[in-house]
């Protein structure tokens, strides 16, 4: 895997950078061997999976990819946070996939960031298993939406009013931007980074879509 992270170049005020917290007994549930295919993982990685397992639980990245947790806002218990961010994600970088397109590669339940406030940063079993199933659903019904490449159970108990089992989930997605990181700087009136936002968005979406036209162009299919 040859992984990048564009989004740093943006700047530090666009996250925090931060790794993703060890887990003693890292165990790989789920691999969506097609859906890595896709991303161009070898057959040798993929057949790998104690590395699998260490890579997708967060206990080590792999090569080129930088761990951070995004900045933004959103609205929480019926009302507006400035302040939200990835509370239990952490972004570790982007693949080129088959089509050449940048696929964003995130876990989920991989522990506390500057975001968490005092939560544990942890995803329990059951709901990674719901998310795995989920979108793979909707993604086979022909929905655009993020995609889960890998679940990893950690080993772990965690609470949530009852014991559970944690897991860490892999996200894989166009893009983990959401409409509250573009509020989060209009809620400070940060104008030079909205905009810089915007560019690094319209850059990374749409970059594909253009290269198609301007192939259009030149092939007088215009």
């Amino acid at each position: 895997m040859k992984f990048n992270n564009s989004y740093i170049d943006l700047g530090d005020k666009f996250f925090q950078r931060v790794l993703p917290q060890k887990v003693n007994s890292p165990k790989l549930l789920l691999w969506n061997s097609t859906l890595a295919n896709s991303l161009c993982i070898s057959k040798d990685l993929q057949s790998n999976l104690a590395l699998l397992s260490t890579y997708f639980s967060g206990n080590e990245l792999p090569e080129g990819a930088e761990s951070i947790a995004l900045a933004y806002s959103g609205h929480q218990f019926g009302h507006f946070n400035p302040n939200l961010g990835d509370g239990r994600a952490h972004l570790i970088g982007e693949l080129i996939d088959e089509n050449g397109i940048s696929r964003d590669v995130q876990l989920k339940g991989s522990g506390q960031t500057p975001f968490s406030r005092r939560g544990d940063g942890k995803c329990a079993l059951a709901p990674a298993l719901r998310e795995y199933i989920m979108s793979e659903a909707l993604h086979a019904l022909g929905v655009p939406t993020s995609r889960c490449l890998a679940v990893v159970s950690t080993g772990e108990i965690i609470n949530r009013g009852l014991a559970k089992p944690g897991a860490v989930v892999t996200r894989v997605a166009a893009s983990h931007i959401r409409v509250g990181s573009f509020q989060y700087f209009a809620a400070r009136g940060d104008t030079k980074a909205l905009k810089s936002l915007v560019d690094f968005n319209i850059g990374l979406l749409y970059k594909s879509d253009s290269a198609h036209q301007e192939e259009q162009v030149r092939h007088g299919e215009q």
